[in-house]
């Protein structure tokens, strides 16, 4: 190895073990703390590094919050596509793959919802907003898969099916973003946050399935 890429080797593992402290100490401090209580102050005091070396690699708070959330995001989505995979019936399918979601934000409401907020509403240049998108676009994506497999076995091989399917993906990860919301806003109380996202999204595909059947008439 040349003493130029032994001096690259060592910048990339230094920069790696920075953002690695950075992010344990950001995720250690706000599940000790709460989203709105830590300051980035704290993050790099416990990370041990200076604040302006903290901001090189988030430029903000929110942006510590997307880079921490947006891994556990992955994780959950992972574990719902391979339960996704072991249902036959479309409803229990997309169920399996976005309840692991519901459940992994029900262990922090405060960080989930300030989550939510800088994803939706986060500066657009933000690299870690822009990986969240991704995660989002992802999901609905495999929503839409799992709809056009199961109505092309039930022979639904319609013009609109990929718009259709496009369209229910959209639909579902809007009432998983209302159920995730919704411990804060204080709507529906006395209501199980999983019993009524399954009734919701099997409303969804009843209305997808019909609108196929409908331009097969």
């Amino acid at each position: 190895m040349s003493p130029e890429s032994a001096q690259v080797g060592r910048r990339q593992k230094n920069m790696h073990d920075k953002q690695t402290r950075i992010f344990d100490a950001a995720a250690a401090l706000f599940a000790e703390h709460g989203f709105e209580s830590v300051t980035t102050q704290q993050v790099s005091d416990r990370a041990e590094i200076a604040a302006g070396t903290l901001f090189r690699y988030a430029a903000s708070k929110g942006e510590l919050l997307l880079m921490i959330y947006n891994e556990d995001f992955r994780a959950a989505l992972e574990r719902g596509d391979r339960a996704a995979e072991a249902q036959t019936d479309p409803v229990q399918a997309v169920a399996a793959l976005i309840e692991p979601i519901l459940a992994a934000a029900g262990r922090n409401i405060e960080n989930t919802v300030a989550y939510q907020r800088e994803l939706l509403f986060g500066s657009p240049t933000d690299r870690y907003r822009s990986e969240g998108l991704w995660l989002v676009a992802r999901l609905e994506a495999r929503i839409a898969e799992l709809l056009t497999v199961s109505a092309a076995s039930h022979g639904l091989d319609s013009p609109l099916l990929e718009e259709h399917s496009r369209l229910a993906g959209r639909s579902a990860f809007a009432v998983l973003h209302l159920a995730l919301a919704r411990p804060v806003t204080g709507a529906h109380p006395g209501h199980d946050a999983f019993t009524d996202l399954r009734a919701q999204i099997a409303q969804i595909i009843a209305g997808f399935f019909t609108s196929l059947e409908r331009r097969e008439v």
